[in-house]
């Protein structure tokens, strides 16, 4: 990749489907089968984005949002909008990707009327973590064995203000 070389952020299509089942099992030890990136499409297509590079896909992160009790108060119901998975190829890492990606689709769970958002991440995984800080997030508890392999998670929310998107 050279400084020329654009990157584009945009909407996951059904044709960037096995590149980025191929990035999951590259890059996450969560590996999801085809029906399970379908369903997140289905639900919310516009938190599902992708980074390509030309027709490659370098990057992708998908989003849904879900309904129920809040993180901040068990005594709040309402709309939350969920990081599911995000991933970049790593030689395309510490370029703004993930960032880029991640701007777009809290963009979109915000359109759809969410009061707070939230994902879970790896507690070894700092560059995440930072991330996901430095986009207002914060760690709300650890989640122990959360992972197959019985690695924690952090639980990692924000709230949503109502006058500001992010």
């Amino acid at each position: 990749m050279t400084e020329q070389t654009p990157i584009l952020i945009q909407q996951f299509q059904l044709k960037d489907l096995d590149q980025v089942i191929e990035i999951n099992r590259e890059c996450l030890p969560e590996n999801y089968p085809e029906r399970f990136f379908r369903t997140i499409y289905s639900e919310l297509p516009s938190a599902f984005i992708v980074a390509k590079i030309g027709e490659q896909v370098i990057g992708y992160t998908m989003a849904r949002v879900e309904t129920g009790l809040s993180h901040y108060s068990i005594f709040h119901r309402g709309k939350k909008g969920h990081t599911v998975s995000i991933a970049v190829k790593p030689e395309y890492r510490r370029k703004g990707i993930a960032k880029m990606l991640l701007k777009r689709s809290i963009e979109a769970m915000v359109e759809h009327g969410v009061n707070e958002l939230f994902l879970e991440v790896r507690v070894s995984n700092d560059a995440a973590v930072n991330l996901y800080k430095n986009f207002g997030y914060e760690i709300l508890k650890e989640i122990r064995n959360y992972y197959r392999d019985y690695e924690s998670a952090y639980l990692m929310a924000k709230k949503v203000p109502k006058d500001k998107l992010i």
